[in-house]
């Protein structure tokens, strides 16, 4: 089922998500909803409070690119994982700039500079717990979604004058005064 995506000014987007356990009610249907969801919209990360649930779980899905000719890392071979209450152990390598956007922020993409590399430790989808190194694109994918689950957008890493000149296009986003082929619940439009 296609869930609708939480658009920019709703508060759950800046809440400290909330770990979850096995017992999680309907977990499964939740991530195969999210997957579909995530699909639909076309964005290659969703994370739980993106639909609205402060809830610490995120999932992803690179595929790769076949026209691409240099060789993928190990990290970046993976294409599709459920990450449930990760933690961040640690961010480094090189930092790279790559512009991002965001399912709950349509319309906009900006220069973001992150770390090239990750290490994580989470639950997958059978709560099988894993420590594991991430790079490259999926690193800054992970950190991306990592990010919501601490309740910070991608925006929240520029500069004040880039925040400044995108403010009324938020503030469009949050009313619904925007056009996505993708459904979304927008927390301050007029009934």
């Amino acid at each position: 089922m296609k869930l609708p995506i939480i658009a920019y000014g709703d508060p759950v987007l800046r809440k400290i998500a909330a770990e979850i356990g096995p017992e999680y009610d309907g977990l499964n249907t939740l991530i195969e909803n999210m997957f579909e969801t995530m699909y639909h919209s076309n964005g290659v990360g969703l994370a739980a409070p993106q639909i609205g649930l402060s809830i610490r779980l995120f999932i992803v899905d690179i595929s790769p690119d076949s026209d691409e000719k240099e060789e993928k890392t190990h990290s970046e071979k993976l294409v599709k994982k459920v990450f449930i209450n990760p933690l961040m152990l640690r961010e480094f390598g090189k930092p790279w700039i790559f512009t991002e956007g965001c399912l709950s922020i349509p319309g906009v993409r900006e220069d973001v500079k992150r770390d090239d590399q990750i290490e994580l430790l989470y639950r997958d989808e059978n709560f099988i717990e894993h420590t594991e190194l991430f790079d490259g694109m999926l690193a800054r994918v992970i950190q991306h979604e990592y990010d919501h689950l601490q309740g910070i957008l991608f925006i929240d890493h520029i500069n004040s004058l880039k925040k400044a000149l995108i403010k009324s296009m938020l503030n469009r986003i949050s009313i619904g005064d925007i056009k996505v082929d993708y459904k979304m619940k927008f927390p301050l439009r007029k009934k």
